[in-house]
This record gives C-alpha cells, structure tokens and sequence, in this order.
C-alpha cells in the first residue's frame, strides 16, 4: 500500500509505517510566475545539488510535477519552492518507495503546467467548490448532481465512479470543446444543474471548473485530493468507485487503499492492459496488444521488439533502460501533458 497525504508544513516530511527510503512528493500550485526561466534554473540546480530526480513543470500560470529523493533533501526543495511568490500554500502530497522512480531531473517551462488551450482562466479566482472525499458521495447520488469524469478515455476505460459521464476524450485539451458541445444538453434538462468533475489528483479539476463557471455554470464541485485521495482515505464497503484508478508512474494502476492494480501498460502504444488483453494472440510483450496490433508497421515492431530486447539486457544486468516511454504517454500527446494530473 502507498500512502498519500496532503500536508501543507514548511518542512516536514510525514513517514509510513513501512519507512520506505525514498519520499516523493507531487506537487502543483496556481501561482502566476514572472520569470519562469529564473524559476527553472533555480530548481534544477538545487535538485540536483541535493540528488532529487523527477520532473516539475513551470509556466507562467504555476508549477506542477512530481519529484523523489531522501526525506531531506524533498523537505528542503519543498522549502525553496514555498518561498517562490505566491507558493506558501503549496498542495503536496506524499509517498514513499523503495528506490528512485525517476531516471533523471527535468524542469520544463510551459505554457501550462496542465495543459487545456483556453486563455484566461485564473483558478485562484474561478475555480469551483471543493468537495472532500467523505462527502463525495453524498453529492453525486443526489440525481441533481450532473457528474464528470474529466480524465482521458484510456483512464476512464478501467475505472471511474458509478454514474459519472465519460466525455471521451483522448486529451484534455479536448475537454472544453465536448463541455461546449454538451451544454446545451445539460440545460435542456430544466433545471439549473449542479455539476460535479473529478480527476485523478485534482490539478485538472481546478481548471475544468474554472472553465465551466466561465462558461456561465456558477454550481460547480470537484472532488478535493482527486481519485487517489478518495481511495485512500474511504472504505471499499462505502466506495462508489468502479475498477481501478490509471496512475502515471510504473504502477499503472491502483485500488482501493491504493493497493496496487491489476493493469499493465503495452509499451507499443501506451494503453493500459488486462489480465484479458494480456491472453489475447495480439498481444506481444513490448511489441503489440490487441488495441494496436493492426495500427503498427512490420519496421516499427522490429523497431519495438529491439527496444523491449534492451530493457530486458539493463535489467539483467541492474541498470535502467532510458528509451521507454512514461506511462500514459501517447505518440501523440507532447510528454509532460498530463504530469501529476
């Protein structure tokens, strides 16, 4: 089980039960940053001064990302980055694992530290009610409660809460055009309605009820800490969560309690695999599964076939590959789209 909590202290690192050497810590604000390239170069340097690796993202919207390292070291970048303008109030959240998760350190400025394309929206101003997850049920089983999944169709094809509509969407930069598409149907429906939308760490949310206020819907919740917060901390008997929940790291997925998933990932397109997939004859470990074997030219599974040979060599040999795409990550979606979403 990993555990996550949300602490908001200067520079205390909560422990698990199980002290698990590494600390990671993922981590996004709304903060609006005038020199984002001084902000990069400060963080990289001080990462790699003190050996935390991971990613973070900077635009001039805030930061994002989610980074690794001994409990001092996160204690001490997670003071430096409190004290950029306007990050007292820093979200973090915490867990622990046995060895580092990442290869290396990168901070990369953006336009957005999550990325919809719609110019203007502030959630430190717009952004929607929160809702913490032991009352999470109580609003989306009241049948005035119009409930979202914003996440892309890939993550909600394994789990998803009961009820909720999956707008199908391969990125999230699809999200405002189906909202705009939907409208109208949500409002014919007679009544003011009461939208609930919820993600897998909460960043998203912040920007898709920003946007749907914009868009003239003033009653608009979200679930605070996202999916992982909720499977953590409500019981599986009083959980209205159906399947599991994808996550962006090697997990793939997780379960109640934040045990981890069932899922694997095919590393041909990405996709998150099933026991069921993994039986099928159109699945070849590294090279194809059934949602892309008739998508893939004879070059690339060659091409495919060699890269899995290589990974296999590194981790007999105890060193890490570094050509394997992170989960979740799309041919056609830029790296990074969705960090610590």
């Amino acid at each position: 089980m990993v555990a996550i909590v949300t602490d908001h202290t200067p520079s205390v690192v909560p422990h698990t039960q199980d002290q698990l050497p590494v600390c990671v810590a993922a981590l996004y604000h709304f903060t609006p940053f005038a020199d984002c390239a001084a902000v990069r170069a400060k963080l990289l340097d001080t990462c790699h001064a003190l050996g935390i690796r991971g990613i973070l993202l900077v635009a001039h919207e805030g930061i994002n990302g989610t980074i690794a390292g001994t409990d001092d070291a996160i204690a001490r970048i997670l003071d430096i980055i409190r004290a950029l303008p306007g990050c007292a109030d820093l979200d973090v959240k915490f867990s622990r694992a046995p060895a580092l998760p990442f290869h290396r350190m990168k901070v990369r400025i953006k336009r957005e530290i999550v990325t919809m394309g719609v110019e203007g929206l502030d959630p430190r101003r717009d952004v929607g009610h929160y809702v913490a997850p032991d009352e999470w049920n109580t609003l989306i089983s009241d049948p005035d409660t119009i409930v979202i999944d914003t996440r892309n169709d890939y993550e909600v094809a394994i789990g998803t809460f009961r009820g909720a509509i999956d707008p199908g969407t391969r990125t999230f930069r699809e999200f405002p055009q189906w909202f705009r598409d939907r409208r109208r149907d949500l409002l014919a429906q007679g009544r003011t309605p009461r939208i609930a939308m919820f993600c897998t760490g909460g960043i998203r949310c912040e920007k898709a009820t920003a946007f749907v206020r914009a868009e003239g819907i003033e009653d608009v919740f979200h679930l605070q800490g996202g999916i992982l917060k909720y499977l953590e901390t409500v019981p599986e008997d009083q959980s209205l969560w159906d399947g599991e929940c994808f996550v962006f790291d090697q997990r793939v997925s997780v379960g109640h309690g934040l045990k981890p998933g069932t899922f694997d990932i095919c590393h041909a397109c990405r996709t998150p695999l099933s026991e069921a997939d993994r039986a099928s004859p159109h699945y070849v470990d590294g090279v194809s599964c059934p949602h892309c074997a008739d998508q893939r030219t004879e070059a690339q599974r060659r091409r495919y076939a060699e890269r899995e040979r290589q990974i296999q060599l590194a981790a007999q040999q105890g060193t890490h590959h570094l050509g394997l795409p992170r989960p979740g990550a799309r041919h056609d979606a830029p790296p990074g789209d969705d960090t610590n979403a």
